[in-house]
């Protein structure tokens, strides 16, 4: 984890992080400089034989084995392998309660920089695919069969707006991460009374839908 944070702090020509524009100076803000959230992209191409990439993409590739159909994981395989065609690792987290109107913005910086990036030859400037591993979480099935309606196999995102990215996804699917998940998605959350499990949702999402992910959130993100 360490590596892929010094990677996407050392690439400063691509990515945001949101901070508050002013502390006054009678505040009780222990620190200023807090960061409440980030977005960036890691061309998972270029970065081919690096460590944490490839423990990435390992992940992926074994959770999509176990969950998918072999044909499905296939592609999946082919598409991370092949080097015509850079896929990039999308980026974005930040504080429960940072409202999702932040990710216009932030998303369109991103693509801004990277075209730059793309005109100017610097790295994660040109990606064909997007990847991006999503939390969220699924209602938990019921410990008393035929009582209520059947769960809701749906996702649902901890960032809203990824939902979006969900529905241009080419090649899309969750994996629990009950064992592992940290106390912002448990088993203990709950929707209406209805206990939840985490889960990670993985999206490969051509560049090219791009444009009509962006039209969604400007639809219903803009403030």
């Amino acid at each position: 984890m360490s590596e892929l944070t010094d990677i996407i702090i050392q690439q400063n020509h691509i990515g945001s992080v949101i901070r508050q524009a002013e502390v006054p100076e009678d505040s009780d803000e222990e620190d200023p400089d807090e960061v409440f959230g980030f977005i960036s992209l890691l061309n998972l191409t270029e970065r081919k034989g690096v460590q944490c990439v490839e423990q990435v993409k390992d992940l992926v590739l074994s959770q999509c084995a176990k969950c998918c159909p072999h044909s499905v994981a296939e592609q999946l395989e082919k598409t991370l392998n092949d080097t015509s065609k850079p896929v990039g690792l999308l980026l974005s987290e930040r504080f429960i309660n940072v409202p999702p109107q932040i990710a216009l913005p932030l998303h369109k910086q991103l693509l801004e920089e990277m075209a730059e990036a793309q005109r100017t030859n610097k790295p994660s400037g040109k990606c064909h695919y997007c990847l991006m591993i999503c939390k969220t979480c699924k209602e938990a099935k019921r410990t008393v069969p035929g009582r209520g309606a059947p769960p809701n196999e749906e996702p649902m995102f901890a960032n809203a707006e990824e939902e979006f990215f969900y529905e241009q996804a080419v090649v899309k699917f969750n994996y629990s991460v009950q064992e592992e998940a940290d106390s912002c998605l448990t088993g203990r959350w709950s929707f209406d009374d209805v206990p939840m499990k985490p889960y990670r949702t993985v999206v490969l999402i051509p560049m090219d839908r791009m444009g009509a992910i962006m039209d969604k959130l400007k639809e219903y993100l803009t403030v």
